[in-house]
């Protein structure tokens, strides 16, 4: 069994900065690709940010220049910087992640349970 826990958000003021944390725990043997997403209230659950084995990084345009996805593979972790937070990035930050489990050949995708972020004044 894999599970994917976020950590890191909670309430932050316009302008202001939160890092999100993620672990992988469970019998891994590698994974493949991590990913951040959100889901705001009433909307669909959109990519902010991904980052593979190979390190190759991808953000959705409204990210660019504000926040930073990284990784660590000996720890199973992934991390999302974020800055210059505003209203509009409000919402629920879930971490996803292709997962190779020991012994098995193919790789599956997992979600944690998300962690709230809200910006506001």
């Amino acid at each position: 069994q894999v599970q994917l826990v976020e950590s890191g958000g909670g309430l932050v003021q316009p302008g202001g900065s939160l890092r999100l944390s993620c672990v992988a725990s469970g019998s891994i043997s590698s994974i493949s690709i991590w990913g951040w997403y959100r889901q705001a209230p009433g909307k669909e659950r959109e990519l902010v940010a991904s980052i593979n084995y190979l390190g190759h990084i991808d953000y959705r345009d409204s990210a660019k220049g504000r926040f930073a996805i990284s990784s660590d593979n000996a720890k199973n972790m992934v991390y999302l910087q974020m800055n210059g937070l505003s209203p509009e990035d409000t919402a629920v930050y879930y971490c996803n992640a292709g997962v190779q489990q020991s012994g098995s050949y193919y790789y599956f995708t997992h979600w944690g349970q998300g962690t709230q972020v809200t910006v506001s004044s």
